[in-house]
């Protein structure tokens, strides 16, 4: 029988995120014990935590159970440029804000 969600797809999805075991253990309502055996191919997650599993990664179901490592390297530069976005609008917005008074 062939896995579709392996070890690999989790911890490398996990790190394109930037989370730790912990925070994604959280984010499902698991232990990072949990995780941990996830991602060193010792266990598999329960079926029903497979959404909230996409959803903690960024994915879809289907991109979680069908991920390649080309994929998840695409996935990551996604993931890190809509970190920066965020962080550069507010720099914008606050640059053109910011009046200097002259006393």
């Amino acid at each position: 029988m062939a896995t579709y969600l392996t070890a690999e797809t989790i911890k490398s999805l996990r790190e394109a995120r930037g989370l730790t075991q912990g925070a994604l253990a959280a984010a499902v309502g698991v232990t990072d014990k949990a995780v941990s055996k996830w991602e060193t191919g010792r266990g598999l997650p329960d079926i029903a935590l497979v959404e909230p599993l996409a959803q903690a990664l960024g994915v879809s179901v289907a991109e979680l159970l069908t991920v390649s490592r080309p994929l998840a390297t695409a996935l990551s530069s996604r993931t890190r440029r809509s970190r920066l976005a965020p962080a550069s609008r507010l720099s914008i917005t606050a640059l053109s804000s910011h009046r200097t008074r002259r006393w």
